[in-house]
């Protein structure tokens, strides 16, 4: 995670608006529920909790390859389901063998290295909203192994967990996994790089299985499409492990819908957040600035329990700091699939044209689709409130 999307100083801005209050009348005369702030929220989160969650999210927590649906005009779509599904049954062939460490029946033998046939990891190459993750999810499920045995987060979750744990209790906890996904490996923070790839090599001496996926180096050609070389030339030892998978395609969010939906009023956000239960509302200025305040690995749990996401008075976000730290919750959110309604500026006006050709223009354009999904659901709770 770069050290700018988690700090905490921020630039000078202008007096935060106050939180939007509830309407003045419904159509029913009855009493709305005062909604949550994300604002307000201060969320803990324990190291066994940050553990518990290496899981795929809630979003991916049913699909199989079996619901991938390759793009016919897109032939390595479906050579990517080939080759993951036989990635998966390679790492099976064990039976029960009764009782293992803390418990934890060990049904299955991990393969002495000597035993491995060809590379014990696998790196999916493709552009955003080609599916990687579905398919990263995928592999996860369809690993025979069970699932405190096997671990899916994020290049940033996995970062945080070193800092939760430290280095050498987060290899003694993920020696003992047979498979380790991680979805998109950061390759833009060279420091945090090294870390990782040191993790990963002492994995790979226990013999656990990898599987990744990644965004690409700043101030690289095609830095929109592929990144195979810069992945396998940054993790260096690593990448006699890895086979390259390459998936070509369009952004699956964009494929035949419409453009995104136009941003709601004020008045509309705010009856929308008293009406539906379980909705936050927020000035989006004062979330931005709450988030500064909150470590992006507990931007997960400061989504817990909530049904919509609504925000007034969204603007162009100001500096690349900031910018981070909403990416990394737009990914929470999405993962959770909860919806986002908004008023204001549309969320492709939200990172300027300076931010989009830079070195983090991946993660904003990941963002801005993602963000634009969950606004169309958004709409859609609008219009049936």
């Amino acid at each position: 995670m770069p050290t700018s999307a988690s700090s905490s100083a921020t630039t000078p801005q202008p007096k935060t608006p106050e939180r939007p209050g509830p309407p003045t009348a419904t159509a029913s005369g009855a009493a709305d529920e005062t909604p949550a702030a994300l604002s307000e929220r201060h969320p803990h989160v324990p190291a066994n909790r940050l553990v518990a969650e290496l899981v795929p999210p809630p979003r991916f927590d049913a699909v199989r390859f079996e619901t991938y649906l390759p793009d016919p005009a897109q032939p390595s779509q479906a050579e990517a389901v080939e080759v993951l599904s036989g990635f998966a049954r390679s790492l099976g062939g064990a039976t029960a063998s009764g009782g293992g460490r803390g418990g934890v029946g060990r049904w299955f033998r991990r393969p002495k290295r000597a035993e491995a046939a060809g590379p014990r990891g696998v790196y999916l190459d493709g552009g955003y909203g080609v599916g990687k993750t579905h398919l990263l999810a995928s592999l996860w499920h369809a690993t025979p192994a069970p699932a405190e045995r096997k671990a899916f987060g994020t290049f940033v979750e996995l970062t945080n967990l070193v800092g939760a744990l430290g280095f050498r209790q987060t290899v003694a906890t993920l020696s003992e996994h047979r498979l380790l996904c991680i979805d998109e490996f950061e390759l833009d923070d060279p420091g945090d790089t090294v870390l990782v790839s040191s993790l990963l090599a002492r994995l790979v001496e226990e013999g656990v299985a990898l599987a990744a996926t990644s965004n690409t180096l700043p101030g690289r050609l095609g830095e929109g499409r592929f990144a195979a070389a810069d992945f396998l030339r940054e993790i260096q030892g690593l990448s006699a492990h890895f086979r390259a998978q390459r998936i070509d395609g369009e952004d699956y969010r964009h494929r035949g819908l419409p453009e995104a939906p136009r941003p709601c009023g004020d008045d509309e956000v705010t009856r929308v957040a008293y009406r539906a239960p379980g909705a936050s509302l927020d000035a989006f200025p004062a979330l931005l600035d709450h988030l500064a305040q909150v470590h992006p690995s507990r931007y997960g749990a400061l989504c817990d329990g909530l049904t919509a996401v609504c925000l007034t008075g969204v603007t162009p976000v100001a500096d690349q700091a900031t910018a981070l730290r909403l990416v990394v919750l737009a990914d929470r959110l999405y993962d959770r699939e909860v919806p986002v309604i908004a008023s204001g500026r549309p969320f492709d006006a939200l990172f300027s044209e300076e931010m989009l050709n830079g070195g983090y223009r991946k993660k904003y354009f990941r963002a801005i689709s993602r963000l634009t999904a969950l606004a169309r659901d958004g709409r859609r709770l609008a219009t049936d409130g």
